[in-house]
């Protein structure tokens, strides 16, 4: 039985059967913010490494540690999401080159196995044998395995670990923005689906991951120093929140570029989505990404940029600032994956998204997968200490 178009083009809230369900769910959400925190985490590190920008060498390693425990995590939601999981090997085995999807398979094995861990591994490469050499048991069996054999820690051998890494560092940069930009590259080549095909995505999803990347390692600095109690480095801190707040106001700027150009176009597709943005995700884009999550924190970071504020009033504002941004950067993800599933293609219908709980792609996977990197950043650091005076070997060397 044929359906009458124009009957139903007179139908406000008809959606067609196969589109009721949305077939991408909070994983969806988690994979895009996961890579996100790789990407500006790593950017944060190689600005001591790189750009020589010596005050927030504190957190340089730390950063590095933080990209690489997130890194491990990022494919796990897109396995979860897989009915057959066991079928993403295949595309290492029979690579798509036109595939975007499938191409990323390379691109992570190249940041990772190349760029992140051979980075790290030179960079610890003297703590590791003097670690080999002084621990007994099982850990002088790890030390000794992360040595790869390596027993020459001569300063003309650390010499060319730091040019090597330096070199390393460079290539980086670029594959930090090529995996993240893939992301927004991915939705932004959606032609179908208005709320994702801007040629602006793939752009505003790098300077967001600069963003929750940079806040992300503050958080963690902070953190850590008061659980080890020693003293924060306070132009380190002051240094980290002001590249945040300078990424953070080029990325607003962006997304309200693209905000601007939409309703200044007003395609057939402007009103399905100022209705939906006024409904439907108001709550998560209005209130908790645009107020909360972005123009809150900018006020705060602006505030100890422009005020003398003590250090303590600074340390607050920055914590505040960073958790608010986190909360932003998590919500514009939401807003794009989840938002963009929201209205049918004849722009006359919505629906809903309901969150089970404990199912494959429910909340409490959601929830454990965000605290897995955290755990292995744990053991991470337990193996690999990120703190300045076990980076003292670099002046020297």
């Amino acid at each position: 039985m044929g359906v009458d178009t124009a009957l139903l083009s007179q139908v406000e809230g008809f959606m067609y059967p196969n589109e009721v369900e949305l077939q991408w769910s909070v994983l969806i959400v988690l994979y895009p913010f996961i890579t996100g925190l790789v990407a500006g985490a790593f950017i944060l590190a190689s600005l001591e490494r790189v750009f020589k920008v010596e005050e927030v060498r504190p957190t340089y390693r730390l950063s590095l540690l933080t990209a690489l425990a997130f890194l491990l995590v990022a494919p796990l939601p897109l396995q979860l999401h897989l009915g057959h999981p066991e079928r993403s090997f295949e595309m290492y085995l029979t690579p798509h080159t036109t595939s975007a999807m499938a191409m990323f398979g390379f691109v992570y094995l190249w940041y990772l196995m190349v760029v992140l861990i051979v980075e790290i591994w030179l960079d610890y490469r003297r703590d590791i044998v003097l670690q080999a050499r002084s621990q007994t048991g099982v850990l002088q069996w790890v030390y000794r395995a992360m040595a790869l054999g390596s027993d020459n820690i001569s300063p003309r051998s650390l010499a060319i670990d730091d040019r090597v890494g330096r070199f390393i560092t460079i290539v980086g940069i670029p594959s930090a923005f090529l995996l993240h930009g893939y992301v927004g590259f991915i939705f932004g080549s959606v032609k179908a689906n208005p709320w994702w095909s801007t040629p602006l995505m793939p752009v505003v999803f790098l300077f967001s991951a600069m963003v929750s990347g940079i806040a992300l390692v503050l958080l963690l600095y902070m953190l850590v120093s008061w659980v080890r109690r020693t003293a924060i480095d306070m132009r380190c801190l002051d240094t980290v929140a002001r590249y945040l707040f300078y990424a953070f106001v080029i990325d607003f700027s962006l997304e309200m570029l693209d905000l601007v150009h939409r309703i200044y176009v007003a395609d057939e597709s402007f009103k399905s989505l100022d209705f939906m943005v006024k409904t439907r995700l108001f709550g998560s884009q209005i209130l908790l990404q645009i107020i909360i999550g972005t123009l809150l924190p900018l006020a705060l970071l602006a505030l100890t940029q422009l005020a003398r504020l003590s250090d303590r009033a600074r340390k607050g504002l920055y914590a505040t600032a960073g958790v608010l941004t986190m909360v932003g950067i998590f919500a514009m993800r939401w807003n794009v994956v989840i938002g963009g599933q929201l209205f049918s293609k004849s722009f006359l219908g919505y629906t809903v998204y309901k969150m089970d709980f404990a199912t494959r792609e429910g909340l409490l996977p959601a929830i454990l997968l965000m605290v897995l990197p955290f755990v292995i950043l744990a053991v991470l650091i337990r193996l690999l200490p990120p703190w300045p005076e076990s980076a003292a070997h670099r002046e020297s060397a």
